[in-house]
């Protein structure tokens, strides 16, 4: 049985290196790394008194946890202004109608097509590194980086598999 319903020929799972990330309806450029999409929860404990010494489990609240995003420096100011509204410096307040936004990750096959989106609730930016640590007899590629805290993910069921040619 194929793992692919719409293209039964492809023996394949989709590779990690290709993907983009939307935020207020455009792709945010250059981004090259996006940290695992992961949720959890504490078990609580609990048990009756006339029951046995052991106790029984189940799902307390829910945790997501923060999503880092890193791309190469360029002029492109949009990780810094997220940022900025997060942390006013100039007011030194926070900017409360910006601040949060929902973004999606989606990820492409070969073709550049969507095969998976994620829609992230209400992230806000609680990192910021512009630079990493400068090095002059390096070779390395300047990294700038945000931290999204957010209130939870979910797949996008709309999107679905695409037909490839």
């Amino acid at each position: 049985m194929s793992e692919f319903v719409v293209n039964a020929h492809r023996a394949d799972p989709y590779k990690n290196f290709r993907f983009r990330v939307i935020l207020d309806g455009r792709v945010v450029a250059g981004v090259s790394r996006v940290s695992a999409l992961r949720r959890s929860t504490e078990p609580v404990a609990h048990r009756r008194g006339d029951e046995g010494n052991r106790p029984r489990l189940s799902p307390g609240v829910w945790r997501y946890e923060p999503i880092t995003l890193e791309r190469g420096v360029t002029h492109d100011p949009t990780f810094e202004a997220w940022a900025a509204q997060s942390h006013d410096v100039a007011s030194g307040g926070l900017s409360l109608k910006h601040f949060r936004r929902d973004i999606r990750i989606e990820l492409l096959n070969e073709q550049g097509k969507v095969v998976k989106a994620f829609k992230v609730y209400r992230c806000w930016v609680s990192a910021y590194q512009v630079l990493p640590e400068l090095n002059a007899q390096g070779n390395d590629v300047a990294i700038e980086s945000i931290v999204l805290e957010n209130e939870g993910w979910e797949q996008d069921d709309d999107t679905t598999e695409p037909v490839e040619d």
